[in-house]
């Protein structure tokens, strides 16, 4: 019987490759090749629990290593777009930012924000600001100076 299993491995590693050519992101393709070895010791004649563990285990191992590998190499989301567009930007206290205390409210332009003091230093209501990071929901500020 163990034999005569190869060939369902074989489907299923050509409806994973396949369905990878449909999919983003390089999913699939890992299965298909835990599936392909999976095949293979079907063919030498290792029984459902060899196949079943190699297609776990190579499966999961390939899937893991190659999220890692995209991790690295994908990019973080470019300056400009989304809330990282107000970084360097400046705005006005609307409420005392205080670390210790959890408050600070700022407006940016139109928008009102939460944020946070950079040095941990309380910042008075009305200071002029400018946003150095984005963390979160909330902005972390200093004191806007014309220097810098």
């Amino acid at each position: 019987m163990n034999g005569e299993l190869w060939w369902i491995w074989l489907i299923i590693a050509a409806v994973f490759i396949i369905g990878e050519i449909f999919t983003a992101g390089f999913f699939l393709f890992w299965f298909g090749l835990g599936a392909i070895v999976a095949c293979i010791l079907a063919i030498i004649g290792l029984g459902p629990a060899w196949q079943w563990g190699s297609f776990i285990v190579i499966s999961g191992v390939l899937f893991a290593v190659s999220r890692r590998f995209a991790e690295k190499f994908t990019k973080k989301q470019p300056p400009g777009i989304g809330a990282d567009r107000l970084i360097d930007k400046t705005g006005i206290v609307l409420e005392t930012i205080d670390n210790d205390e959890n408050t600070g409210l700022v407006r940016i332009g139109k928008e009102e924000w939460r944020a946070e003091s950079d040095s941990g230093m309380i910042i008075p209501e009305s200071a002029k600001v400018k946003v150095e990071r984005v963390d979160g929901t909330h902005l972390i500020v200093k004191i806007y100076s014309e220097e810098g």
